[in-house]
Parts: structure tokens; C-alpha cells; sequence
């Protein structure tokens, strides 16, 4: 059959307004054009993120009403603590309420001044975790990673001449080193088996602990089977569960694959390594065995590890995505290809040539988008990684528009609709105007500034 089909049924539905042009015009200019800011009522598709944005199972609402709140000890917990254990061995587990609080307590242990922390590419709150540390993220993706138009299957690996150059290069200075799956800021693009094995062995050899961002592991792990030979005849779950062998530990938030509307954890094998996040999580967080979570929350992401791993979810999962791109490619749109595994990519940079980097092709995109569909969308681009740790501005290596569909929340039609919105904006790309900032944060600006339109 070459129809999608989503694997499930619906058994309760949110309902959502149309907006008017009119309304949503008056929605981006108060709020000075940063989609952050959109009352999400006000939103028709949100496609932002498919962080904690996913719909809930009726056994992961069933698991909610088994939550037990007991402050220290909770068996919900243990119930966490082993759906993750089943999937990821690692000796601790540590709950928190989501991944970027993980992040916090893993940098606060190994972040600090003079410290580089390498990886394919850092995501946002990964990098924003380590520059208040005082450490700097370095990206040392492979050249096919760089490059929108490459067929190449595993655009995520980590380039592993540049690690071994680096490692050599500024070695006193790593104290780890990480990998992100599937590599969000690169196009949601997967990293081999083969690749997270060869990593792995480089920081066991130059003697640094290996950790993986494990966020969309399920994705990724689809997309080893499907792609990496020898791995085609093997269940989801032993692959999953070799990508982890390999690594001393992880972040993870659950608010992407574990169908968590929150969460996250730390994972570690070092007893004393562990202690010590611990502790931090104590001062931070909670007790280790809530981590800022309910226990209702617990369970919930203790039954979402059991359905992530289901293959005909993730075939669905992938082909959807797979099916916008096709129908954006064939308008002549220029997207990232192959398919990422939880959104689609648009090279705003190549489409809005006549947009300058530092003018924010990417924002120029996803306004217009909002503006003509009522569609939110995330710039993956110069306005989230341009600004340096010095004060400078420099384009980021790609101008991107992502459009990350959350799990189990929209239909095929939603999906036709966003191609169809497209259609539209495509008239009428080649007056859209860039934009300027006029106001930021010193960190992770893209949540907060705001913006003023050239021309306007």
C-alpha cells in the first residue's frame, strides 16, 4: 500500500481556530516577530517542536492514575528506572524534568573556563548548558552534514579525522566527548552504528569518557536498520541497546522518545561521577528518585520506552516526514535530504537567496509561513547559532527552517496542508524581506529577542 496510514485510532481530539491574516499579522508584530512568543492558540499547525508536544497513549494515560507520590522511593520510579535500564545499560539513572536540566548537572561536573566539549553538532540548550559553563562547544560533523543536497545516508556522524585531529590538537583541554542522535541542528539526520562504535573507541583511546545525547535514539536506531548493512534483520530494541553499550553515559530528554509531554534523565556508569550529579540534582531538581518529575509523570515515560521501539510506529513515523519532503523537492523547494526522522528541513539560505545571512533568511521563511498558513516553525539558523561566545555575529553553517512534527498529534491532511501552504508562500517568496534584531539575551537569543522587519 503506498497510502500513510497512522498506526492508531483517535480516541479524544483538542479542537484548533482558524485564524484570520488579519489576527495573525497583529499576533507577530506584538510579538516583535519571534514565534516563541505566539499564544499557541493563536497557532493553527504547530510544528515548532516535537518536544513534549506528542499525544499520550491510553496506556500511558492508565499509567498516569498507577502514580505513586511518595517524595523518596516512589515505585514509580523503579518502574522508570528499569523501562530504561531494558533499553540503555547503564548502572545509574538519574530523573530530571527534562533534558536541558541534564544537561546542566552533566556540565556542571565537566564544563568550566578553558574546557572544549566536541560533538557532531551541539544542540541549542547543549551548547547553551556548556558556554555558561564557561567551556565551548566545537561541531565536528562530516562534510555531507554541511551540505542540504547530499544523499549521504548518515548525514549525523561525526567526522572521525577532525575528532582525532582535535583530540590531538586540544586534548588537555576535552573532558569528554559527545554525539547527538539522531543530530537535530544538522537536518535530524542519523548517526551510524558503525560511526557511534568508531567515537567511541577514539575517546576510550585518548582517555576520555564517551556520552551520547540520546534525545530521538529510537529514530535513529530506524534508521540504522533500514540503512546500515547487516542491520536490517535486527529488532529496534537490540539496536538501540548497542548504540548505548559503547558510551560511559547520557542525556536524554523524554519529551521526544519516550512520548513524554516531560521529562529527561542523566545516565551514567560511574559510581562517583554519578554522586556527584547526584548531589546537584538534590540542590536542583529533587530527590533522586523523582528528579523533578510526579510519579505519574514516571510511569507515563516508563510505558512511552516501551512504545517508541514499536516498528510499525516508526515506519510510519519516518515515511511521513519522508512524504513532505518528496512533495516539497518536486516544487523545487530546496529541503535537507534524505529525510530526517522528526521534521523537515527547509534550506531557507538557497530558497531566499536574495536574504542575506545575518538578515535571517530563515526567520523571513517561518514568519511568512505563520503569516499566510498559520504554520509555526523553528529557524534552525544564524539567528540561533550566529552570535559567538565574544559578543560577535558570524552565519551559521546553514540557514534552516524546521517544521518537527510532533508524535501521534497530526493526520495525513495536516501533513497535505503544510505542502499546500508552500504552494502559497512559494508565489510570493521573492518579496519577502529579511530582518533585523533589536533586542536580545546574552544566551540562547532565539527564545526572546525580537525582531524588526527590513524595509518595513
Amino acid at each position: 500500500m503506498k497510502t500513510i496510514i497512522e498506526p492508531f485510532r483517535i480516541k479524544s481530539v483538542e479542537p484548533i481556530r482558524l485564524t484570520t491574516r488579519e489576527e495573525r499579522q497583529q499576533h507577530l508584530a506584538a510579538t516583535g516577530y519571534n514565534l516563541f512568543g505566539l499564544p499557541s492558540e493563536a497557532v493553527l499547525i504547530d510544528l515548532l517542536t516535537d518536544s513534549g508536544t506528542g499525544a499520550m497513549s491510553s496506556l500511558q494515560w492508565a499509567a498516569v492514575m498507577r502514580g505513586d507520590e511518595s517524595y523518596a522511593g516512589s515505585p514509580s520510579f523503579y518502574r522508570f528506572e528499569a523501562a530504561v535500564k531494558h533499553l540503555m545499560p547503564f548502572r545509574h539513572v538519574i530523573p530530571t524534568h527534562q533534558g536541558r536540566a541534564a544537561e546542566a548537572i552533566l556540565f556542571s561536573i565537566f564544563g568550566g573556563a578553558g574546557r572544549r566539549i566536541p560533538s557532531n553538532t551541539h544542540f541549542d540548550t547543549t551548547r547553551g548548558n556548556i558556554e555558561a559553563s564557561g567551556a565551548i562547544g566545537d561541531d565536528l560533523v562530516i562534510a555531507e552534514g554541511r551540505d542540504p543536497r547530499s544523499e549521504h545516508p548518515f548525514k549525523g556522524n561525526m567526522d572521525l579525522e577532525r575528532l582525532e585531529a582535535y583530540l590531538q590538537q586540544h586534548g588537555a583541554e576535552v573532558p569528554l566527548v559527545m554525539i547527538t542522535i539522531t543530530n537535530n541542528a544538522g537536518g535530524g539526520q542519523p548517526v551510524s552504528l558503525a560511526n557511534i562504535r568508531a567515537v567511541a573507541e577514539l575517546a576510550h583511546r585518548h582517555g576520555k569518557p564517551f556520552v551520547i545525547d540520546g534525545c530521538r535514539f529510537a529514530e535513529n536506531a530506524w534508521f540504522i536498520k533500514s540503512r546500515e548493512p547487516g542491520q536490517g534483520e535486527r529488532s529496534i530494541e537490540d539496536i538501540v541497546r548497542d548504540c548505548f553499550a559503547v558510551a560511559d553515559g547520557m542525556t536524554m530528554s523524554a519529551k521526544k522518545d519516550a512520548f513524554g509531554n516531560i521529562g529527561g534523565w542523566l545516565a551514567l556508569n560511574d559510581d562517583a561521577l554519578a554522586e556527584q550529579a547526584r548531589q546537584h540534582l538534590i540542590r536542583t531538581e529533587g530527590f533522586p528518585t523523582y528528579g523533578g518529575l510526579a510519579g505519574r509523570d514516571l510511569d507515563a515515560l516508563a510505558q512511552g520506552l516501551r512504545e517508541i521501539v514499536d516498528e510499525d510506529y516508526l515506519r510510519y513515523r519516518i515515511r511521513t516526514n519522508a512524504y513532505i519532503v518528496e512533495r516539497l523537492d518536486a516544487m523545487g523547494i530546496p529541503v535537507v535530504k534524505p529525510a530526517g526522522g522528526h521534521a523537515v528541513f527547509v534550506d531557507a539560505r538557497a530558497w531566499l537567496s536574495h536574504i542575506a545571512p545575518l538578515q535571517y533568511p530563515g526567520q523571513a521563511l517561518s514568519v511568512a509561513l505563520y503569516e499566510t498558513a498559520g504554520i509555526r516553525s523553528c529557524e534552525i539558523g544564524t539567528v540561533m547559532f550566529g552570535r559567538q561566545p565574544d559578543g560577535s555575529e558570524k552565519p551559521a553553517a546553514m540557514d534552516l527552517v524546521r517544521l518537527a512534527f510532533p508524535r501521534r498529534t497530526y493526520t495525513q491532511s495536516h501533513a497535505d496542508y503544510v505542502v499546500e501552504a508552500f504552494e502559497e508562500v512559494a508565489a510570493a517568496k521573492d518579496r519577502l524581506a529579511g530582518y533585523r534584531i533589536v533586542s536580545e539575551p546574552r544566551l540562547m537569543r532565539h527564545f526572546t529577542c525580537r525582531f524588526e522587519k527590513l524595509g518595513a
